[in-house]
């Protein structure tokens, strides 16, 4: 995605950096707007990430292939989040733009 012009914020509490980007612990601690959340979590981890989403009022969060959690998308398009699970979004660029 990042060849496309996607800018990518690795947010992992164990790692420091990827991607060329430096690494934060939690959506919390991203110091700029974010327009989508990409979740590449377990499922049980989800609903952590949908809360912080949900607080800091982002836009969009994609669940990638085999990542759903109907509780935690439905409590965030109660928020007005647009979700989509189980979806690859690199896939998804491919199918729509090549």
């Amino acid at each position: 995605m990042q060849t496309h012009g996607y800018r990518i914020i690795p947010v992992n509490p164990h790692i420091k950096g990827a991607l060329g980007e430096r690494a934060y612990r939690s959506l919390l601690e991203v110091p700029e707007r974010i327009d989508i959340v990409n979740i590449f979590r377990r499922p049980q981890f989800v609903g952590e990430v949908v809360n912080q989403a949900i607080q800091l009022k982002v836009p969009v969060i994609w669940m990638q292939e085999e990542v759903i959690h109907e509780e935690a998308a439905g409590k965030a398009r109660q928020a007005g989040i647009f979700v989509i699970m189980d979806r690859c979004i690199l896939k998804e660029h491919r199918a729509r733009f090549g």
